[in-house]
C-alpha cells in the first residue's frame, strides 16, 4: 500500500535496491570511481526497478556492467534513442535488461533502469567514471560524491521529460532501506598533508615515510544528510605538470583514443594588479526560493541559507568601488529587482539596497531562474561598465539546459559566478553557467562560510582582464599537438588551469622531452610559464586521460538532448560513443539473454526512493506540477514546521545620524552581535565611518574616550573613526581578512585623500589608543 502522501516506505512496499557501495582512487588530482548498486527482488513477482541519483556533472561515465548469477554482462554504449528501443524490446521479450542514462534536463542526474528483476533474483551493478578535481583557496583538492539529490523546480512552458518528474518518490532519511560505504585510495608522488572530511571517517591509514599515500573509508550508518565530501591537502599541489598517456592500441587513427593524449596543468603566477578596476555593472541574482529557508546543512545550529546570503549581499554591497553600477534581484516562482535599472554606486543607493535586503525572505515559491536572466540580459548595456553577473541559488531546477544555454548567448557580454548553496545543489547548474560565460563556480555547504568565497569572486570581477592567452608547444621534429579542450580566454589569479592534447605522428625515443608554454599579457605586460615533460606515455588501462579529455569537449558541445544543434550533435555522438564516455544523446544499454526461463508476467513497476531532507520546506507546487503524486498534504505540514525566525530586535537605541539607524538595524536582523559585521555595516558606500556610538561599542569603548583620543583639534572626525576602524580590523580579525579586505582599501583609500599629511599622527595615536600591536606602515604613507 503507498504512503498517504503518495511516498514509498520499508515499511510498506520492499525496495529492490539494498546498499550503494564506492570505491574511490585519486591519484594527484584526479579521481577513478567505481559505484556498485547492488539489487535483490524480495518479492514473488517480476520487476521493472527505477533508481534516479545525482552526480558531479564533471563525471566521464565510461563504464556500465552488470553481474547476474555470477555472470558479467557488459553494457554498450548506444544512441539514446535506440538504446530505449533495444530496453523495451529486450524486456518485452522477457530478457533481464539494464538501462543507465543521464537525465534528459540536466546533466547532473542519471537514471538507471532494471528491467525483468524475476523473484530472488541478485544483481550488481557497477558504473565506473573519472573526473578532475577542483582546487580550493586554501590549496585542497576538493572530492564530493553527492547522497543529496533535492527535488528539482520544472520552468513554466517547459516539457516534463526528467526523470525526475516521474520515477523518484522521497521519504525521509529514517525510512531510506539501502546504505552507503565509500572507501578511497589517495596517492601523490609530493605527500600528502592531510585528509578532512564533512562526515565521520574510519580512522586514516597512511603508507610510506613520506606519507606518499592514504587509504580512508567513511565510518558507518552515513545517513544520506549530506553529500560526501573529502578535502585533500598535497605538500606541492600548485606545481605544473604534464602527464602523457598512451592511446588505445589497435584504433582509427581519426579517433581520439588511438594517439597519446596529454593533461597539462598550470598555476599561473598572476599578480595582482593595484589598483584594481573601478568601473562595471554588477547584478546579484539571489535565489528566494522556498527552499532557501532551509539551513546549510543538517548540523546543529546551522544557519538558514536565506539568512546567510543576506550576510553576503550586505558585505558585497559594502565592498562594490564607488562608481560602478549595481542591482540585486530575487527570484522565485516570479522575480522583484530592487531598482528598475542598475543604479550608480553611492551613499544613498547603497543604504535603500541594504533596507531591501533587510526585508529578503524565503517566500518566493518555486526557482524559476530563466525569467530574471533574460530580464537582465535584455537591459540595455551601460558605456564603459562591463556586466559582472553573481548568481547565488540552491540549483533546485530541473531543466539546467535551457538555462545554461541563455546564459551562453549572452557570454561575449558577460562574465558570470555562480554559487551553489547548501546540500544538493545542482552542480550541472552552477558549474555550467559559470564555465559557458567565463567565470568561476563555488560550493557553500556545512559550515563553510558563504562570505569568503563570494569575496574571492568579487576580487577577481575587479582584476584587469588578462589578454591574448595562447598555449605553445616544442616538440620534436614529426610530433605535433592538437588541442582537445576549448580555447582558454579567462584566467584568474589563483586559479589552476588545464587543458588536453592530443599528441600526433611519430613518438620518439624514451628519453626525449619536449616543452610547453602558458603565454599571456596583463596590462600590457607579456608573462609565461613553461614546464618540461618526459614525451614517454604511461599506460592506464582505464585511458583516464582520454577519457577526461572526451570529457573537456563534450562539455563545450553538449547543450543538451534537447539544445544541442544538428552539427554539434553529430559531434558529440562521434566522440561519444568512440570515447565510451556518456553524454546527454547517448545510455549504455546491457541485455542477459541467458536466463533459464525468460520472465513471462507482467512486471511490477517499482520506483526507488530517494531521501528528503525533512527540515527543509519543500515548494509542493513543483510537484504537482511535475505529476510526481498527491503531496500538498506533506507540503503543508512541512510549511507549518518551518516558519521564518523571528527578527531580532535592535540593540543599540541610538546612533548620530540616519544613515547609521539604518545600517545599524541591517546589522541586527541579518547578523546578530557579531562584532565584525557590526563595524561593516557601520561602514559608509565611500569607505570612511563616521565618529558616533555604535563605532565606540564594537570598540569597546565609549564615545566620549574616543572622543577625547583625538590627537589634533578641529580635525575631521571621520578621519580618526575611519584610522581606528581600519586598525581594529587588522588587530582583532586578521583571520577573516580576505572577507573585508576590498571594503579595506577603499577605506584606506579615503584616508589618504581626506587625511593627507596627518594621516601618519592619527595612525600613531590610533595604534597607542588601541594598545594594538600592528605594523602602522599597512597605511602606507
Amino acid at each position: 500500500m503507498v504512503h498517504p502522501c503518495g511516498l514509498l516506505t520499508r515499511r510498506e512496499e520492499p525496495v529492490p535496491l539494498k546498499s550503494i557501495s564506492v570505491t574511490l582512487s585519486i591519484c594527484e588530482f584526479v579521481a577513478g570511481v567505481s559505484a556498485t548498486l547492488n539489487y535483490e527482488n524480495e518479492e514473488k513477482v517480476p520487476l521493472e526497478a527505477f533508481f534516479v541519483f545525482p552526480m558531479d556533472e564533471d563525471s566521464a561515465v565510461y563504464s556500465f556492467e552488470a553481474m547476474v548469477d555470477g555472470k558479467k554482462i557488459m553494457a554498450e554504449l548506444q544512441d539514446k534513442m535506440k538504446a530505449h528501443t533495444n530496453y523495451e524490446n529486450a524486456i518485452s521479450q522477457g530478457h533481464q535488461a539494464f538501462l543507465l542514462e543521464e537525465d534528459r534536463c540536466s546533466r547532473d542526474v542519471f537514471c538507471c533502469n532494471v528491467g525483468n528483476l524475476h523473484p530472488g533474483s541478485k544483481v550488481a551493478l557497477t558504473l565506473k567514471y573519472v573526473q578532475e578535481l577542483p582546487l580550493e583557496a586554501d590549496g585542497a583538492l576538493r572530492y564530493m560524491l553527492p547522497a543529496i539529490l533535492n527535488p528539482r523546480y520544472s520552468l513554466s512552458g517547459w516539457s516534463e521529460d526528467s526523470c525526475l518528474n516521474m520515477k523518484t518518490p522521497v521519504v525521509p532519511l529514517e525510512d531510506l532501506p539501502y546504505t552507503l560505504s565509500v572507501v578511497a585510495t589517495i596517492s601523490s608522488q609530493h605527500g600528502i598533508e592531510r585528509i578532512q572530511s564533512n562526515c565521520p571517517l574510519s580512522p586514516i591509514e597512511y603508507h610510506g615515510d613520506d606519507k606518499t599515500s592514504a587509504q580512508v573509508s567513511l565510518a558507518d550508518g552515513h545517513k544520506f544528510d549530506r553529500d560526501v565530501e573529502l578535502l585533500v591537502y598535497y605538500s606541492e599541489v600548485h606545481t605544473p605538470s604534464v602527464a602523457v598517456e598512451m592511446g588505445k592500441p589497435k584504433t582509427d587513427s581519426d579517433c581520439l583514443m588511438g594517439d597519446p593524449s596529454a593533461m597539462v596543468s598550470f598555476y599561473p603566477n598572476i599578480p595582482e594588479a593595484q589598483p584594481p578596476i573601478t568601473c562595471g555593472e554588477f547584478v546579484f541574482l539571489m535565489d528566494c526560493s522556498g527552499s532557501m529557508q532551509g539551513p546549510m546543512s543538517k548540523q546543529d545550529k546551522s544557519q538558514l541559507r536565506i539568512e546567510a546570503a543576506k550576510e553576503t549581499l550586505i558585505l558585497l554591497l559594502k565592498s562594490l568601488p564607488i562608481g560602478c553600477y549595481f542591482n540585486i534581484y530575487g527570484f522565485g516562482s516570479s522575480y522583484e529587482a530592487f531598482f528598475p535599472n542598475s543604479v550608480k554606486y553611492n551613499q544613498h543607493t547603497m543604504e535603500e539596497a541594504l533596507r531591501r535586503v533587510n526585508l529578503m525572505q524565503a517566500d518566493l515559491g518555486g526557482t524559476e531562474i530563466l525569467r530574471p536572466l533574460k530580464t537582465i540580459y535584455g537591459a540595455s548595456s551601460i558605456p564603459g561598465h562591463p556586466l559582472q553577473l553573481f548568481v547565488f541559488t540552491d540549483g533546485e531546477v530541473i531543466d539546467s539546459f535551457s538555462v545554461i544555454k541563455e546564459v551562453r548567448s549572452n557570454s561575449l557580454r558577460h562574465r558570470c559566478f555562480s554559487f551553489g548553496i547548501g546540500e544538493g545543489a545542482s552542480t550541472s547548474l552552477i558549474k555550467g553557467i559559470a564555465r559557458v560565460a567565463g567565470g568561476t563556480s563555488e560550493f557553500i555547504t556545512g559550515k563553510e562560510r558563504m562570505q569568503s568565497k563570494v569575496l574571492r569572486a568579487l576580487k577577481r570581477s575587479l582584476q584587469p582582464v588578462v589578454e591574448d592567452v595562447s598555449l605553445s608547444w616544442d616538440l620534436p621534429q614529426g610530433l605535433s599537438a592538437k588541442m582537445l579542450s576549448p580555447e582558454q580566454t579567462v584566467i584568474f589569479r589563483g586559479q589552476r588551469l588545464i587543458v588536453y592534447a592530443q599528441l600526433t605522428g611519430m613518438m620518439p625515443p624514451a628519453e626525449a622531452t619536449g616543452e610547453v608554454c602558458l603565454k599571456y599579457i596583463l596590462q600590457g605586460k607579456s608573462f609565461e610559464n613553461k614546464v618540461t615533460f618526459s614525451l614517454q606515455p604511461k599506460l592506464d588501462a582505464n585511458l583516464t586521460i582520454h577519457r577526461l579529455a572526451a570529457k573537456s569537449f563534450l562539455q563545450t558541445k553538449d547543450m543538451g538532448f534537447r539544445e544541442t544543434p544538428a552539427n554539434d550533435k553529430k559531434d558529440v555522438l562521434k566522440v561519444s560513443l568512440e570515447c565510451g564516455v556518456i553524454s546527454s544523446h547517448t545510455a549504455f544499454i546491457a541485455i542477459n539473454k541467458d536466463l533459464n526461463k525468460p520472465v513471462q508476467r507482467p512486471l511490477v513497476r517499482r520506483a526507488v526512493p530517494r531521501p528528503i531532507l525533512m527540515s527543509t520546506p519543500v515548494v509542493m507546487s513543483s510537484y504537482n506540477r511535475s505529476g510526481l503524486g498527491k503531496t500538498q498534504a506533506l507540503g503543508q505540514k512541512l510549511k507549518k514546521k518551518c516558519r521564518p525566525p523571528e527578527e531580532i530586535s535592535p540593540e543599540m537605541e541610538t546612533a548620530r545620524s540616519s544613515s547609521n539607524r539604518t545600517n545599524l538595524e541591517t546589522r541586527n536582523t541579518v547578523f546578530g552581535n557579531e562584532h565584525l559585521v557590526q563595524l561593516i555595516s557601520l561602514q559608509k558606500a565611500n569607505g570612511s565611518w563616521d565618529l558616533n556610538e555604535g563605532l565606540a561599542v564594537v570598540l569597546g569603548m565609549s564615545l566620549e574616550d574616543v572622543l577625547a583620543a583625538l590627537p589634533l583639534k578641529n580635525v575631521d572626525s571621520s578621519s580618526w573613526a575611519t584610522v581606528l576602524a581600519v586598525l581594529w580590523l587588522h588587530t582583532y580579525n586578521k583571520d577573516l581578512q580576505y572577507e573585508w579586505e576590498l571594503l579595506e582599501r577603499k577605506a584606506v583609500a579615503w584616508i589618504r585623500f581626506h587625511a593627507g599629511s596627518i594621516m601618519h599622527v592619527l595612525v600613531k595615536a590610533a595604534v597607542a589608543f588601541l594598545k594594538s600591536s600592528v605594523d602602522p606602515t599597512m597605511f602606507a604613507f
